[in-house]
Order: structure tokens, then C-alpha cells, then sequence
């Protein structure tokens, strides 16, 4: 339930009204898919992307974009140096940066693997991209990601959704409280 008060603020001689919401300001999502799913895959990305839908037509949301990447990318490829790529490990180093501010394990999010080349004999590292992953911005502030792994509890993308459209803030906040809800 929303609710609102307008405030008057002037400035010189001249007011204007503002309307002021006391709710707790909708959060923008970014769902990230991988382009080449694996089996069974496509029904649950189908089912994230239509539960974001209903989310962001009741306002639970302030809107969500669907990002597709691929299965993995090369830290050091010329790939890597595209926009599209360095969009893709900006984003992770930010995502990095959140679960270590929040001690959780990113580990079910991404994984860097090394991939033995035969053709240029040699071997590269790799960082393997989710299926699907989630992240949630308060504006640009970085408020949370999923899934994401907090000792033996795993906070998945459904349970975030579940929260959103409960109108209860990420988990992890809770558990900070002394509350652990999963």
C-alpha cells in the first residue's frame, strides 16, 4: 500500500509542491540467460522472465531487462575487450565486489575454469557464465544477487522473486538482523 504526502518547498518567493512517497522505493532487475541452454533450462528462464512481468505490472519491480551472454567468456580474449564483453566482466567484478561486502560465495554464479587449447597449444582461462543469474539495483546501487550462497543456504533467483512480491527485502538482510529466512 502506497501512500504519499506533499510537501511544500520554496525557494526565493516561489513554492512548488512535492509529493513524497514513504514506501520503500521499487528495485530495477537485471536477468542475465545464457543464449545456449542446456536441457530443461528454457522452461525456467521462461518462467523468471514471465514472473518478472507480473512483478513489474504490479509494481513490485521498477522494471527489468533480460541480458543474453554466452556459455563463457575469455578474461583475455579480444572478445573480452568488445563493449558487449566488457559489460560482462564489469558486471561480474561488481558482483564479486557485493559478495565479498556481503560474505556470501558467488560460487553457484560463476566458476573460473582453464581450457587446454589444441589448436594453439597452450591453455587460456575461462570464466563459465550461470544459465541465469540475477542481480537487483536500489538506483545503481548493487543490492543484492542470486543466486548466491551464504554458508549452507543457497538464496536462489525464485526466492528472491518470492521475497520481491512479498514485499521483504533480500534474505541476506534479514539474516544480518539475527533472522535467517530462507
Amino acid at each position: 500500500m502506497q501512500t504519499s504526502l506533499t510537501v511544500p518547498i520554496c525557494v526565493s518567493r516561489e513554492c512548488c509542491l512535492i509529493a513524497m512517497s514513504d514506501t520503500i522505493p521499487t528495485p530495477h532487475i537485471e536477468l542475465y540467460v545464457r543464449s545456449m541452454l542446456p536441457d530443461g533450462a528454457h522452461e525456467r528462464q521462461e518462467a523468471v522472465i514471465d514472473r518478472l512481468q507480473t512483478l513489474d505490472e504490479n509494481d513490485h519491480i521498477d522494471g527489468f531487462n533480460v541480458i543474453v551472454w554466452g556459455k563463457q567468456i575469455a578474461p583475455q580474449s579480444a572478445a573480452a575487450r568488445t563493449e558487449e564483453g566488457t559489460y560482462i566482466l564489469n558486471r561480474v567484478a561488481e558482483f564479486k565486489q557485493w559478495a565479498l561486502t556481503n560474505n556470501v560465495s558467488l560460487d553457484s554464479f560463476y566458476q573460473d575454469t582453464t581450457v587446454d587449447s589444441e589448436v594453439a597449444e597452450s591453455a587460456y582461462d575461462t570464466m563459465a557464465l550461470p544459465v541465469m543469474g540475477l542481480a537487483e539495483y536500489d538506483g545503481n546501487e548493487l543490492v543484492h544477487v542470486a543466486p548466491c550462497t551464504k554458508g549452507d543456504v543457497v538464496h536462489t533467483i525464485m526466492d528472491r522473486l518470492e521475497r520481491l512480491e512479498a514485499g521483504q527485502p533480500p534474505a541476506l538482510d534479514q539474516e544480518r538482523g539475527g533472522v535467517s529466512v530462507v
